[in-house]
């Protein structure tokens, strides 16, 4: 367990030295995080890395003006040389009249850490010796598919997190995190014909993780199922976003509402506000308060308290992702969203998202298309953020009759991201313990450019 009492005294530290610098707000961080990994390769150890490290952040807002630096270094000299540089900075930044913390009566009380079980505390920290031995067993587990060829890397890993804010108005708070990891990368056929494909997890609590076989059966598996992939033929047709990448799509849609977008008018989505985005019925919901969920957060980087709400309820757009300083832009309330790292100010991210299900199987989805792409894996991105205009590298599957035909690669789709939302229809397969809890989606009339 990280003891969090040396990040509170840092933070302090650091906002004792900005009010000597002459700073009248500023807020403070302190991060400290210590990770083992290890990967293996053909059954014998390839790579061990342990981290163990402080990272401390200072912002300072003078007049409307802000700045923010960083440093890995805790000294006092350190820090008060922080100080006056975040100081400098500052008084040379633009005017930005929406900058500024959040007033005291707003603030978070610190309560409700504890519910989120955001930290497991039961037993040690898994050993060297076991995260290679779940390493091991992922990557056997890989090579065990008939048709893989090797394993081209297999990795476990452990992290404990801990973290303090502390701003000038009075806010103090902090809590710590853990995450278990297991990833397996398979490769299936030989020469021309080789496939590659993974399985990755991630828990914050290892009760919840699944077993390493299961995570490198999935691996192996996925590979093997894309041996003799070849391209699609070119047309309009139904595309299914498999679950492991059905999540992209909607992180669109969450790039689009985040607040910093619509303030600079460069969103899809900027004059949506109250307006059908998703088909009737489908509500997509940001909860914090999910407990052992990676994204979940009692409160948010500005020290307000955070709380489950609806983006898209019943297809409508309800609320934009928003800290203080997009929500004063846009004349709301924030939303209690703000993110932040050690070196940068506090900006919208979203938590736990979670998509209305639907109530057909994929393969019943599949059946439905009879026609059509099942998108596995993509490849880079091209999307206007303006106009939502969308177009992707993809590989997966195609589909004859309503049924899987033969395996694809090398392949684009494309759409308008508008309408692509428009048309989805989600399957009952919602992911577990994912911070985008989003399952497999139908969307009608794409077009892919294949042969």
């Amino acid at each position: 367990m990280i003891d969090t009492a040396p990040l509170r005294a840092l933070t302090e530290a650091l906002l004792a030295a900005a009010a000597r610098a002459g700073a009248k707000e500023a807020d403070a961080i302190a991060v400290r995080a210590a990770a083992t990994t290890i990967e293996v390769r053909n059954g014998a150890l390839e790579h061990a890395e342990r981290a163990d490290g402080v990272e401390i952040g200072l912002r300072v807002l003078i007049d409307g003006r802000q700045a923010c630096v960083s440093a890995s270094e805790t000294g006092s000299r350190i820090i008060e040389e922080m100080a006056e540089r975040a100081v400098a900075m500052a008084r040379e930044a633009p005017v930005d009249d929406s900058l500024g913390l959040a007033p005291r009566e707003a603030l978070a009380t610190g309560e409700g850490v504890e519910a989120l079980e955001l930290e497991e505390r039961s037993g040690r920290d898994p050993a060297p010796a076991r995260l290679q031995e779940l390493a091991l067993q992922a990557e056997a587990a890989a090579l065990a598919v008939p048709g893989v060829t090797m394993a081209e890397a297999a990795n476990a890993s452990f992290i404990r997190r801990a973290s303090w804010i502390m701003g000038s108005n009075g806010f103090s708070g902090g809590y710590r995190r853990t995450a278990h990891a297991i990833s397996a990368v398979a490769i299936a056929g030989e020469g021309a014909g080789m496939e590659r494909d993974w399985a990755a997890e991630q828990r914050v609590w290892d009760s919840d993780m699944p077993s390493a076989e299961e995570i490198g059966r999935r691996a192996g598996e996925r590979a093997a199922e894309r041996m003799g992939a070849r391209k699609p033929p070119t047309g309009a047709v139904p595309i299914l976003y498999d679950q492991r990448v059905a999540a992209s799509l909607i992180g669109h849609l969450l790039s689009a509402i985040n607040g910093s977008a619509i303030v600079r008018g460069a969103s899809w989505l900027r004059d949506a506000m109250g307006e059908a985005v998703l088909p009737p019925g489908l509500t997509l919901t940001d909860d914090p308060h999910r407990p052992r969920f990676a994204a979940s957060r009692p409160f948010d980087a500005e020290g307000l308290p955070t709380a489950p709400r609806h983006l898209v309820e019943d297809g409508v757009l309800r609320s934009w992702l928003l800290d203080l300083s997009t929500a004063r832009k846009l004349g709301l309330q924030s939303t209690a969203s703000a993110a932040r790292g050690t070196s940068s100010p506090p900006s919208p991210a979203s938590s736990n998202v979670t998509l209305t299900p639907g109530a057909d199987s994929p393969e019943a989805l599949i059946e439905r298309m009879g026609r059509g792409f099942v998108v596995t894996s993509m490849l880079g991105a091209s999307v206007n953020p303006t106009t939502g205009d969308y177009s992707r590298g993809a590989a997966g599957f195609w589909v004859e009759n309503g049924r899987i035909a033969f395996p694809v690669n090398e392949c684009t789709i494309a759409g308008n991201l508008r309408e692509m939302l428009m048309r989805l229809t989600p399957a009952s397969d919602v992911p577990e313990w994912r911070s985008q809890s989003v399952p497999s989606l139908l969307v009608e009339g794409m077009t892919v450019a294949g042969a």
